[in-house]
């Protein structure tokens, strides 16, 4: 497999110095993606088109022109818009459906220089934490190739682990960019709610969905929201806030007197690997050795994150997915003679059971009847978590936990297990529920090898800080 370096710095100076072309570069990738099909990353892989862009970039390079980007190659998750290209959302349903645009995030990549490499699978419409919902089949950890990488980004965070490209995008609503990361040792940052434009991601759940960058460092992930980041008049949830030099100063260190440190006592309890808790606890043990202020922290309404977070996704992924018919785009059920019966065919032969089972209780939830009892009352609790992290965000600049309460489990061990499935994003689904950013930077290995990672979140829009934290782990 060819050794790439794994930091943009290093890429763009040898590109700088004509001691590598990005055509070369791409070539790379693409014989590192070659001999490692069996993890099934790639759902559309853009060899040709890929090798004529390295081209015209190695000229914009040559004539001093080129962008912030230029070299860096991206594979982007299949629920992201890639103009005239298939966006499946890893679901029979939309295996036959083209891009006719761009997502405001793939049009900053492009406009910067970036190369797109390929659509990389996913859990159908990211609806999982393990990456075995697809329609594609699942995808394998590189790590161990009996394993899972997580969900739903997890190929994405494969394509980052395994040198099949240097950074990634991909989406998630509860934990779907920081749970493969952690899975896959490698770094994933998921933006405050409003920071990146979802205009062209494909929606599960509109009030938590966020667009995320998975890297091998701080400084290439600071490069790239620099890049996606800012308002965006297409999305009327993103926000106007002023987008930081995130590369520029993501390598400074912190004066340990001036910053405070929290860890919340119910994230670890009953149900964590007792390797990450250990580990966990020592990188918190370290901070305090180095002079930082620590304090352990409560965050009271954290018992009911799962049911909060099950009942308002799924309501809204029933309303979100209610277009998916077979009238207006997608594959169509054949052999219905009266519309009620295509509508029916189309969705029972075209989504998943994962999928399927995700409408029916969002539909049960929004019903008449049940409204109050959960929908209603799942609004509130999310009210009172929001509240818990501004009181703890009050005390302290960031929140420190574990990405995972396990690494890594086996392919099949819980796909017929709903419920221990979920609870696999027990310490992630609060920042989505909060809108606050969060990251999974790796933090050690596992007595099996394999890796986990810490989780730190921050205040809304203190995206410089995680990344800034990341020189501190």
């Amino acid at each position: 497999m060819n050794s790439i370096p794994k930091n943009y710095k290093e890429i763009r100076s040898l590109l700088e110095t004509s001691q590598l072309t990005c055509e070369k570069l791409v070539n790379m990738y693409l014989e590192n993606i070659n001999e490692q099909k069996d993890l099934n990353v790639f759902i559309t892989l853009f060899e040709k088109e890929s090798i004529e862009r390295a081209k015209e970039i190695d000229k914009k390079i040559a004539d001093g022109k080129a962008g912030k980007l230029a070299g860096a190659v991206f594979t982007i998750k299949d629920v992201i818009s890639v103009k005239d290209s298939l966006l499946t959302c890893g679901s029979k349903l939309l295996s036959n459906f083209e891009s006719i645009y761009n997502a405001t995030v793939i049009e900053r990549l492009l406009s910067e220089d970036a190369i797109i490499i390929g659509k990389v699978n996913c859990d159908e419409f990211a609806m999982g934490s393990s990456n075995e919902n697809s329609y594609y089949g699942p995808v394998k950890n590189p790590i161990d190739k009996t394993r899972v990488p997580g969900g739903s980004s997890g190929a994405s965070a494969v394509s980052v682990a395994a040198n099949m490209c240097l950074m990634s995008l991909g989406s998630e609503t509860g934990g779907s960019i920081r749970q493969p990361s952690s899975f896959c040792g490698v770094t994933g940052l998921k933006a405050t709610y409003g920071r990146i434009s979802r205009f062209g991601l494909v929606a599960f759940a509109s009030s938590f969905d966020s667009i995320g960058i998975f890297g091998n460092n701080n400084h290439d992930i600071g490069i790239a929201l620099e890049v996606i980041a800012g308002f965006d008049e297409r999305d009327s949830t993103s926000s106007e806030s002023k987008v930081d030099s995130y590369s520029e100063y993501s390598g400074k260190k912190f004066d340990p007197e001036e910053i405070k440190i929290g860890y919340a006592k119910e994230y670890f309890e009953e149900g964590l690997n007792e390797e990450i808790k250990s580990g966990i606890l020592n990188k918190i043990d370290s901070f305090k050795q180095r002079g930082f202020t620590v304090k352990e922290i409560s965050l009271p309404n954290s018992g009911y994150v799962i049911q909060t977070y099950y009942i308002l996704t799924c309501a809204e992924a029933s309303s979100n997915l209610s277009r998916y018919d077979g009238v207006r785009y997608g594959v169509r059920a054949e052999n219905s003679d009266v519309l009620d019966d295509m509508y029916v065919n189309t969705r029972s032969e075209g989504f998943g059971e994962e999928v399927k089972r995700r409408i029916m209780l969002g539909t049960y939830v929004l019903s008449a009847g049940y409204y109050d009892a959960y929908y209603r009352k799942g609004q509130k609790v999310r009210r009172l978590i929001m509240k818990d992290f501004e009181d703890a965000f009050r005390e302290v600049d960031f929140i420190i936990s574990p990405t995972t309460p396990t690494t890594a489990f086996r392919l099949g061990e819980k796909i017929d297990d709903p419920l221990s499935m979920y609870l696999n994003d027990i310490y992630t689904v609060s920042a989505n529920l909060a809108g606050i950013p969060a990251i999974s930077i790796p933090a050690g290995y596992d007595k099996n090898n394999l890796p986990f990672g810490i989780q730190i979140m921050g205040k809304k829009f203190d995206e410089l800080g995680l990344l800034r934290m990341w020189n501190e782990i």
